[in-house]
């Protein structure tokens, strides 16, 4: 069953956690980041993406960069900017996005869980991104990127999480720029935090990794490496059930086409697809579907009955689409490593796609039909891993919001 803790969340004040939360490391890049923080002394960027008060020509993997973040953590500290909880929470985390909301609970998970795999993986890692995470912990003494978990719904926790929502008022309540709101509580409540932990550790038998795989793997390497310290056998995750989540999909761009001209692949996918020219911008509908943008033209294809098969990894469509058109056609055999290919999340919509073809940076683009839950879930039972880069989750999390000291 799953083991997990409150822990004494390093938090800003509520009238500075507007301002402190910042989006996760991963989805901005220097430039982006230091244009985000610009005029905001605050902003937790100066931790996750400490680079931005440094020279530009650094390698953001040096030493001076993680230096900096625990120096500009400190700092806020030192400001009063940010506080420890004085005793040990539960949280929840609501956020809203186009009306549309979904609630998690933030807490700490086991190392153990992860590594006995009740914390159940899909995706493989890299090692140069597990460093980074892994010199970021180790210098700062905290986790500050959290991992997003997913577990199948418990009716007796989310009536729980229900009813503190119902009957308490929200640590912090605000909107960010990008119009998503935040809404989180603090469980303080000894009844109620020891039933959310009986619950998880009585009715749920794994959680699954969502988001935040190479987090997860640099905290487990972290804590073998840290060892003097009881709080890096748990690692901060925010755990969500399976009804709350919307997967987005995860569109491709490529390149070239490997030295065929359009007609002469559109030819030879015919074998595999059914394939249509379409008027408009191709959103499948449903799975086994995909829309192809060349030349300025969507097509609409739909992959024939038989070329695929029904295992959980083999009916993914992500799966149809590296054996049958990446492998067989445009030469591509592992998408983690190959610089012809690139990843568009959902949330930038198809124009993206359209507008890296029409430049000219990339040839071609593919739409996806999104991953449901179920699938990932059955993908992470099953002991298998999914291509990289399957899934988007949307809304992200906050970072700055609430952190784990190690």
């Amino acid at each position: 069953m799953s083991h997990i803790q409150p822990f004494k969340a390093l938090r800003p004040t509520a009238t500075h956690a507007a301002q402190v939360a910042s989006r996760p490391y991963d989805v901005l890049n220097s430039e982006e980041a230091r244009e985000e923080a610009r005029g905001n002394s605050l902003s937790f960027l100066q931790v996750t993406k400490s680079e931005i008060h440094l020279d530009p020509s650094i390698d953001i993997h040096s030493q001076a960069v993680y230096d900096k973040a625990a120096e500009n953590l400190h700092r806020l500290q030192q400001e009063g900017i940010l506080i420890q909880e004085e005793t040990a929470c539960y949280y929840i985390y609501t956020l809203v996005m186009n009306g549309r909301s979904q609630t998690g609970l933030v807490c700490v998970s086991a190392i153990d869980d992860y590594e006995h795999d009740l914390i159940k993986k899909h995706e493989f890692t890299r090692p140069e991104k597990e460093k980074d995470r892994i010199d970021h912990m180790r210098t700062i003494r905290a986790q500050t990127g959290n991992v997003f978990l997913a577990y199948r719904d418990v009716d007796a926790m989310n009536q729980c999480i229900e009813n503190w929502r119902n009957t308490h008022a929200p640590l912090f309540d605000f909107t960010a720029n990008d119009g998503i709101q935040h809404t989180i509580w603090c469980v303080n409540d000894a009844n109620t935090v020891q039933l959310i932990t009986s619950l998880f550790a009585t009715q749920v038998p794994c959680t699954y990794i969502a988001d935040g795989h190479h987090r997860a793997a640099s905290a487990a390497k972290v804590a073998t490496a840290l060892a003097d310290s009881k709080d890096v056998r748990f690692f901060l995750t925010t755990i969500f059930p399976a009804s709350q989540l919307a997967i987005l999909d995860y569109n491709r761009v490529i390149k070239d086409l490997h030295g065929l001209s359009a007609d002469t692949l559109v030819s030879l996918l015919e074998k595999d697809f059914t394939i249509s020219p379409s008027a408009i911008a191709v959103r499948p509908a449903h799975l086994h579907q995909f829309g192809m943008y060349l030349e300025g033209k969507w097509y609409l294809l739909e992959a024939k009955a038989g070329t695929y098969g029904t295992d959980p990894i083999g009916v993914l469509d992500i799966t149809i689409f590296t054996k049958l058109i990446l492998e067989k056609h445009l030469g591509i055999e592992d998408q983690r490593t190959d610089k012809r290919i690139d990843f568009v999340g959902g949330i930038r919509g198809l124009a993206e796609l359209e507008k890296r073809v029409n430049t000219g940076e990339m040839q071609i683009a593919f739409s996806f039909y999104p991953v449901s839950i179920e699938q990932l879930f059955a993908i992470a039972d099953s002991g298998n891993v999914m291509p990289p880069k399957s899934t988007w989750f949307e809304p992200k999390l906050r970072d700055g919001l609430l952190t784990h000291l190690i």
